[in-house]
Parts: C-alpha cells; sequence; structure tokens
C-alpha cells in the first residue's frame, strides 16, 4: 500500500478532543506506570470526556481483564466501564476462534485476562501439553510466571499445535523503570522450539480490528507512548496518532524514527488531549521554525537555535530528522541539539 512520508509533526487549530471523535489511549507508560496514575493523566481525561470525546483504552497488556482493568481505573478516578477496554487478549481469542473449532482447547501461556477472553469466544483454556490442546496463547502472565509455563508451550508447539501471542512488546514500563515484557517471553518459546507464533497485538491488524468493532469510533486518535507498537499501529490502521512522553520513548527515538513510527502530534502528556497543536513552518534550505526555535540538518548532526518552549524545538527537529531522514530514518546526531531542550 502506498501512501506519503510524513516529513513534519502536523498543526491543528482545534484541541484534539474537539478534532476527534475517540481517543484510543494505551495505558502503560500513558494513562498510569506501575499502576500510579501519571501525572495530570486523570484531570485530562476526565475534561476531555467532558467535552464529549470518547475514551477507550486500548492495551496490549493481557494480563488483566477489561472489568480489572476498569476497576482500576476507575480507582484512579476515571471513571471506566468494562466495555471502554479493549485488550489484546481480546484480539488472539478472536483470532484464534476464527481457526480452530468452536469449543477447542487452548493452552494458555499467561493470566486470567487471556482465559477470560478465550471463554468468551467459546474456547476451553488448559494448563497443559497433555491436554490436547488445539492452539497455544501466550501473553504477559506478571513476574510470577513460572517458568514450567514456557516448557508447556514448548512440548505443545513441537508437536505442530498452532501458537499465538497476544503481543511482542519486548519491554514495558513500570514504577521503578523498565521490565521484560511479553515479547522477552515470547523469545525465550521461540528459542526452544524455532517456530513463529502469529501475533495480535498492536501494531498488527487484528488489534486494530478489534479496536474498530468495539469501538465504532468515526474519527479515532491513538495516543500511545511507544513507536513500535502505538505508533507503528495507527500508521498501519491509516488514522492519526499522538505520542505523549511519559513512557518508553525519547527524543533521540523519535528524531530517528523511520515513517512508519512518526507520530501525527507530539506532546508532553495528556494534556496535549485538550490543545491545539502548533503548525511547523519552513523548509530544508531555510530550516523548520516552530515558536520560536528553528531546526537543520547538518552534513553530521541537527542543529537547533533560538529559544523557547521545549516541545515546540522538539517539533522543529523532528522536520528537520524526518526530511533529511526520508523513507530510511534518520542518522544524524542529535544529542547536542536535544541537550539544549533537556531532553
Amino acid at each position: 500500500m502506498s501512501r506519503s512520508v510524513r516529513t513534519s509533526p502536523e498543526g491543528s487549530g482545534r484541541a484534539l478532543n474537539e478534532a476527534y471523535d475517540t481517543a484510543l489511549l494505551d495505558l502503560d507508560g500513558v494513562v498510569y506506570a506501575g499502576g500510579n496514575a501519571i501525572a495530570h493523566a486523570v484531570e485530562s481525561l476526565g475534561t476531555a470526556r467532558d467535552g464529549g470525546m470518547r475514551l477507550a483504552y486500548v492495551t496490549n497488556n493481557a494480563l488483566r481483564t477489561p472489568g480489572t482493568v476498569a476497576a482500576h481505573l476507575t480507582e484512579l478516578g476515571i471513571a471506566t466501564d468494562a466495555g471502554d477496554v479493549i485488550t489484546s487478549a481480546q484480539a488472539v481469542a478472536r483470532l484464534i476462534a476464527e481457526q480452530v473449532p468452536s469449543g477447542a482447547r487452548v493452552l494458555v501461556i499467561g493470566g486470567e485476562g487471556l482465559r477470560v477472553a478465550l471463554r468468551e469466544r467459546g474456547l476451553e483454556p488448559v494448563e497443559s501439553a497433555e491436554d490436547d490442546p488445539a492452539a497455544v496463547v501466550q501473553g504477559f502472565g506478571g513476574p510470577e510466571l513460572p517458568w514450567g509455563r514456557f516448557a508447556e508451550a514448548s512440548y505443545a508447539i513441537a508437536r505442530g499445535v498452532p501458537w499465538y501471542a497476544s503481543n511482542t512488546d519486548l519491554t514495558i514500563p513500570g514504577a521503578r523503570g523498565i521490565a521484560p515484557g511479553n515479547g522477552a517471553a515470547v523469545e525465550v518459546v521461540r528459542i526452544a522450539t524455532g517456530a513463529e507464533p502469529q501475533v495480535a497485538g498492536k501494531p498488527l491488524p487484528p488489534m486494530h480490528r478489534e479496536t474498530i468493532l468495539r469501538t465504532g469510533g468515526q474519527r479515532p486518535l491513538v495516543v500511545g507512548d511507544r513507536l513500535d507498537t502505538d505508533i507503528e499501529g495507527a500508521f498501519n490502521g491509516e488514522v492519526d496518532s499522538l505520542l505523549v512522553l511519559t513512557g518508553v520513548t525519547d527524543g533521540a527515538q523519535l528524531l530517528a524514527a523511520p515513517p512508519q513510527h512518526r507520530p501525527t502530534y507530539v506532546d508532553a502528556d495528556l494534556r496535549g488531549l485538550l490543545t491545539g497543536q502548533p503548525e511547523v513552518t519552513g523548509d530544508a534550505d531555510d530550516g523548520f521554525r516552530c515558536g520560536g526555535w528553528t531546526a537543520t540538518a547538518g552534513a553530521e548532526r541537527l542543529e537547533l537555535t533560538g529559544d523557547g518552549a521545549e516541545l515546540d524545538g522538539l517539533r522543529a527537529l523532528c522536520a528537520a530528522a524526518w526530511t533529511a531522514g526520508g523513507e530510511q530514518g534518520c542518522g544524524l546526531d542529535s544529542g547536542k541539539a536535544l541537550a539544549r531542550l533537556g531532553l
């Protein structure tokens, strides 16, 4: 599929919660980290909802059920129903149900979220490779997942049982920092078996399809902190995206992003939902301008001059880097320019 290469963040004269009817929000690193609300998230989401924007929470984390996630969000001060939560467990359960007989047994390597999602599709979760499963499904099981669960998956897959994964995020943000995610666990089973799973979660189409089926959003905005899941998922679904800098992505990664990882908008946190977005002007010859900053791409590094709001400087740098990088991503040194912004 041919599509134009994004070379700059876009501007918006309207607040994003007015320009889009539905926010498809990632959770870890966007709304909370380690279970605690990220600064400004609760107030910003409440204001967006009160203004008429539908809020849907779309997470690759398959550990918890939608009801549990909704209860947690409500405890944080964000009134949420289970129907507002879409998980990769739901997406992978639908994918499996379309490929195995109704009522089939599925070996689960993961948490309760997977089991509930499978039962919702009329499938029977089982615990052992000896239970004659028709499929193996692997999702994030939390830090207490026993090592022996990977062995059960490996035994079944070695016998030719189809293997599915809720997602392949290598890391997950927490209160103490970045921890291994489900993708790291999937690598363990891949090494043991040499097999490749069918993957449902962001950024792949099954997750986007599940989200649209469950929300019915006509003009959705994906909001996330990860370039390789949230932003690429929006790219694959051909919808706009907002990257917030409260999770795993830093300035250097954003500037080096290839086209499928370039968000429509960039902001510090969820307060960005409630505002317009400044326009980046200029060109490669005279420099890209946003606020009081001007960014250019030199022979070896990105250059930044001027003064003003840090995010405006980052937006200008994005335009310079993405234009210079074209379809490959920018390899120019950005350290000095980002240091000027404190990023």
